[in-house]
């Protein structure tokens, strides 16, 4: 076990908010640094032929990133974790497991990002999709092939905060042999742990909340298994998409306060949402904490909170578009999330848009969907702030 100074023995179990600040931490032995080294070396010399302090070159590993990995394995309750240069690196490393034939299930309502990647790249590598409603469990089972080799889940889903049965959906992977993803990015493992329902892998966009600080990008691959773990592991090292060591110390640094932003961006976020489905000019609001929420009893079943990422369908022939975007002061028009400030966007045409109009109606997304990322601000500010632009047309 990794010590603190002065602290003896870590405990075999920490509470997050502990795992969140200790955890990889303590690498220097020279001067006692309370804080992660940065390495920002390319390569590391050799004592001997095939003798080395474990590390040759950055590509392949670094102690700064190592630290990284230690950290969010510990939140996720994973056996190891690899960290990219981007969620999207993540994503796509995880598919280089498959191979021309290969089917992927998934929700018709994931991330823009990955849609894109899965339908117009990799597709044309050989490997199908099925775009299916994951709530339903029965769709699930009838889109799986005998070809089917991976499971993508994401829940709460993008933008609509749906939400997957984990424990269901996971179980049925596994009785076909079928790998299992999720992409945990939206609740972070303070609020969601997809381990404790059998998940083979967890992904994350750290760029979002594990760093919080809208100053990085990054993604995570969190593993429950050895054999996934040293295969992932090679596709890494050999795609070359592994995260920069000061990078990877902006992570570090971000997600020791993991556990104080996420239950702002919760508060932020519960209020925003009840304020919103009282207001004429909305029609409706997608949180999970809303009791409103058709899957209440699911969420409480697996997931510790219900998130900072909310959505609602803003009524465009009372308050045009562009004119209640116009009007925000506090909320960004930008497309990520996760960090300590508002944004809010249009996922029709900027998140989501490479999904194209027909699959974009088929997940539920409209012209008139609006997703918010709440921030730690004075929640008062914020919803003055919505309050403004919400005033109706001029």
């Amino acid at each position: 076990m990794e010590q603190a100074p002065g602290k003896g023995e870590w405990r075999e179990k920490m509470d997050i908010r502990t795992k969140s600040v200790h955890t990889g931490v303590y690498k220097d032995n020279s001067y006692n640094s309370v804080t992660t080294p940065i390495y920002p070396t390319s390569t590391f010399y050799f004592d001997a032929l095939g003798k080395n302090k474990g590390y040759d070159y950055t590509r392949s590993g670094n102690p700064t990133r190592t630290a990284l990995e230690e950290n969010i394995a510990s939140l996720e309750g994973g056996i190891g974790c690899s960290v990219t240069a981007t969620g999207m690196a993540a994503v796509t490393a995880i598919l280089f497991l498959l191979k021309p034939g290969d089917h992927v299930v998934t929700g018709d309502d994931i991330y823009g990002g990955t849609y894109r990647l899965f339908d117009q790249v990799f597709t044309k590598m050989g490997v199908s999709f099925s775009f299916v409603c994951m709530r339903n469990l029965a769709e699930v089972k009838k889109a799986i092939r005998p070809e089917t080799k991976l499971m993508w889940i994401e829940t709460p889903s993008n933008p609509l905060l749906n939400i997957v049965d984990l424990g269901a959906v996971i179980k049925v992977a596994k009785e076909k042999g079928i790998v299992t993803v999720v992409d945990n990015t939206f609740m972070s493992p303070y609020f969601q742990r997809p381990f404790e329902f059998g998940a083979d892998m967890v992904m994350h966009s750290t760029t979002k909340y594990i760093n919080g600080h809208s100053d990085v990008v990054g993604g995570a691959i969190i593993y429950n298994g050895k054999e996934i773990e040293e295969r992932m592991r090679f596709f890494i090292n050999a795609l070359g998409v592994a995260e920069s060591p000061f990078d990877a110390w902006l992570v570090l640094r971000g997600v020791k306060t993991l556990a104080q932003r996420m239950e702002a961006h919760q508060a932020n976020a519960l209020a925003i949402a009840r304020y919103l489905e009282q207001h004429k000019y909305i029609k409706r609001v997608y949180y999970p904490g809303l009791t409103s929420h058709p899957q209440r009893r699911l969420v409480k079943k697996q997931m510790k909170g219900c998130g900072g990422m909310l959505s609602f369908e803003l009524n465009t022939a009372k308050v045009p578009l562009n004119q209640f975007l116009g009007k925000l002061k506090y909320f960004s028009l930008a497309e990520s999330l996760g960090g300590v400030e508002s944004l809010i966007e249009h996922p029709w045409s900027m998140s989501h848009a490479s999904m194209g109009k027909g699959a974009l109606q088929a997940s539920g997304i409209t012209e008139e969907t609006i997703r918010v990322s709440a921030g730690i601000e004075h929640v008062r500010d914020l919803i003055a702030d919505l309050d403004h632009a919400l005033k109706g047309k001029a």
